[in-house]
Formats: structure tokens, C-alpha cells, sequence
């Protein structure tokens, strides 16, 4: 078994190289993609307004590669062992790794606005001239490996995760996630503690620019009101960032503002179950 790129010894749900599952034809990514922007068009969004994040969890760097051929310029990550092992291979083909001092990469830009806008200027973790986005849970022993990288944190749900994104990257822009579902066991703070979770985070040193949720599974009305209340929240604590939305719910999102979508399956595809790495599919 071929031995696991760089940042992958800590066994944080990473996957070595030969686990990833294969990526689809570039082609196929950039129809998929033209898809999804349709979708958002059709939806009512501008599609050069509404910022499209394209999700890579399973799959390897050539799967981000084919999305930015496809003019996708953000992607998001669920594990920091993941995103670290995609930027080492990026890396090691020769894209640069880590924040660029002279502004976003030329011709790089995601939803109309220039990479890294949101983090102030200069993008945080251009590689490949990718903005990466960290939407999984924050854990504190991994910030400090990722924080070069990350461009926007979303879904914060403590302080103290603000404490440790400040710790290693200073004015990081996150987002707060609320929870709005009643589901057992989803993350996210209720609607009441937004504002105080948000002014939490400010006093840390980390920058709150938006708020992100999840909609109900399989269940459209529920999901509609999911949304709707989270562009409430967003906008009583005066945040302009809404990440809601993913590739089965992408239309009521864009209906309730949202102006960045989470999409994982409709462009790449389905993933394979995940396994340990080396051994046999999970059951």
C-alpha cells in the first residue's frame, strides 16, 4: 500500500491516496457544474453572485483539480487530515501552498468576487489558486495544521473554537452555525444564542461574516423554513454571509438568499462507502 501523503499521521478521518475514490472525467465535472449553475439560474440566483463550493470528501486532488477546470475556485473539506493531504499533492505538482502576499491568484476568481475577498484581500490558502473552505467540526488539535490554508471556517459553534482559529490565524473570517431542524444529534447553536456566540467570536479575534445551516433531509417544507430562519438570524445579527444549501436542496436555499451553496454529489458524483485506509469498505 502506497505510503500516506503528508498530514496524515494523526489518523484524524484522513484516507491515504489509494482509498480515494477515483475522480470523474474533467469533462464530466465541468457538465455537472454547468448544471448546478443552471440550477441556481433557474432558481432565481445569479450565478456569478451565488458562491458555489464545490465539496471533495472522498475524493482526491485530481477531483479538485477537475473542479477548478471548471471554474470552481472554492472547495470545501470535511476532515483536516484530507484537506492538508489534497493541498501536499497540489503541492507537490508544482501549485503553491499557503497564503499569497500579492492578492488572488490570476484569473482566480469564485461567484463574482475575487478569491479571498471575504478574508480581507489577500486569499488565506490559495494552492492551485483554490479557496478552501473547512466545513466540518473544529477541533482544536488540528487548527493550527490547516490554518495557512483555510480561507472561511464555517459552522463554529463555541468560543473556544474561536479561540483556537485566532490562536494560529488572526481576523480568520467564520461562520456560526445555527441549528434549526430538531434533529438528534446535528451541530449548531439555537436561534436565541446566535448574537452572543457572535459577539463571543468577535472578542477572540476571529472575524463572524456569516451564518451556516443544514437543511431536513428529504423533507422540502421543512427545509424551506430551515432556511428562511437562518436568513433571519443572519440578517438580525447583520452578517451578509448565508451558507446554506447543498445538492439536493440548492433551489429553496438560492429562493431564501443564500449566497454560497455547499454541492458534493451533484458534481462529482456519488462517493464510495468510506473504508479505513488498506483495509475493506466500512459496513
Amino acid at each position: 500500500m502506497p505510503a500516506p501523503l503528508p498530514g496524515m499521521a494523526d489518523g484524524t478521518a484522513g484516507e491515504a491516496p489509494a482509498d480515494w475514490a477515483p475522480a470523474p472525467a474533467p469533462g464530466a465535472v465541468a457538465s455537472r457544474a454547468a448544471d448546478v449553475r443552471r440550477r441556481i439560474a433557474a432558481a432565481g440566483g445569479d450565478p456569478d453572485a451565488v458562491r458555489l463550493v464545490a465539496v471533495t470528501k472522498g475524493f482526491g486532488p485530481a477531483a479538485v483539480l477537475a473542479a477548478v477546470a471548471a471554474g470552481i475556485t472554492d472547495v470545501g473539506e470535511n476532515y483536516a487530515a484530507e484537506l492538508r493531504a489534497k493541498a501536499a499533492g497540489l503541492a507537490a505538482g508544482g501549485a503553491p501552498v499557503g497564503a499569497t502576499a500579492g492578492g488572488a491568484p490570476a484569473g482566480a476568481t469564485a461567484g463574482g468576487a475575487p478569491v479571498g475577498s471575504m478574508a480581507g484581500g489577500a486569499p488565506v490558502g490559495a494552492t492551485a489558486g483554490v479557496r478552501w473552505h473547512y466545513l466540518g467540526a473544529v477541533q482544536r488539535r488540528s487548527v493550527r495544521s490547516i490554518a495557512g490554508l483555510v480561507a472561511l471556517w464555517h459552522g463554529l459553534c463555541r468560543v473556544e473554537e474561536g479561540e483556537a482559529i485566532a490562536a494560529a490565524s488572526p481576523g480568520a473570517p467564520v461562520l456560526v452555525q445555527v441549528e434549526l431542524t430538531g434533529l438528534p444529534g446535528r451541530r449548531g447553536v439555537a436561534p436565541g444564542e446566535v448574537p452572543g456566540l457572535v459577539d463571543g467570536l468577535r472578542g477572540t479575534g476571529v472575524r463572524p461574516v456569516g451564518v451556516m445551516a443544514i437543511g431536513v433531509p428529504g423533507d422540502p417544507e421543512a427545509t424551506r423554513r430551515v432556511f428562511g430562519e437562518a436568513a433571519a438570524v443572519a440578517r438580525g445579527c447583520g452578517l451578509a454571509e448565508l451558507s446554506i444549501g447543498m445538492s439536493d436542496d440548492l433551489e429553496l436555499a438560492v429562493a431564501a438568499g443564500a449566497t454560497m451553496v455547499r454541492v458534493g454529489r451533484a458534481i462529482f458524483g456519488d462517493r464510495p462507502p468510506r473504508r479505513p485506509p488498506g483495509g475493506l469498505p466500512a459496513k
